[in-house]
């Protein structure tokens, strides 16, 4: 289990929607999770909601600075994801960030703060309120490369059909989002 190092009490909450850039129709998640989570939790949580598989490198993007995890090899101007919270990225309502996952397929998630929530000292998980559209696999080539799986996938005359459908271990429903499946996966990450 994933623990958080600061409590959560006495600290507001954000209401957070991420939606994956240039998905159409969109693919996105609304979460709860406190002010203070730092970038490094943070990346944990959004892994688990949409879901990707944590196989890949990843930053975060604010006002022109990049957050990510330092042992990863990444650009020496990058700041530590460790030492910085959601908080300090995005100031309150309307703020927005870029969380990018996977360089070379070019995951960006445009995340909004949609709510700043009053402290509740009950709160101990992240949360998920609510999704649309199955996330797209890992390593299927991007928005681009995703389009194209889904329209192999529609045709079953298509050459590749068959062995797209192997490689995704069965049948793919885009539509596909189980809030509940979300929650159950947050629920390794304690906060």
């Amino acid at each position: 289990m994933l623990a958080l190092t600061e409590p959560t009490a006495g600290v507001p909450l954000y209401q957070l929607k991420i939606t994956l850039r240039d998905s159409r129709p969109p693919i996105w998640r609304r979460i709860i999770v406190p002010a203070n989570i730092k970038l490094s939790r943070l990346h944990y949580v959004l892994q688990s909601v949409m879901p990707w598989t944590n196989s890949h490198l990843h930053l975060f993007e604010a006002d022109g600075a990049c957050y990510g995890d330092l042992t990863m090899g990444v650009d020496p101007e990058t700041l530590d994801e460790k030492r910085h919270t959601l908080a300090a990225i995005a100031a309150g309502t309307n703020s927005t960030f870029v969380y990018e996952y996977d360089f070379g397929d070019g995951w960006e998630h445009i995340v909004v703060v949609e709510k700043v929530l009053p402290v509740d000292s009950t709160f101990k998980r992240a949360v998920c309120l609510a999704g649309k559209n199955a996330c797209p696999p890992d390593d299927c080539g991007g928005m681009p490369g995703y389009y194209e799986m889904l329209k192999v996938l529609a045709n079953p005359k298509d050459e590749e059909h068959e062995s797209m459908k192997e490689w995704l271990g069965g049948e793919w429903d885009a539509k596909r989002f189980e809030v509940e499946q979300a929650n159950a996966n947050l629920k390794r990450i304690k906060i």
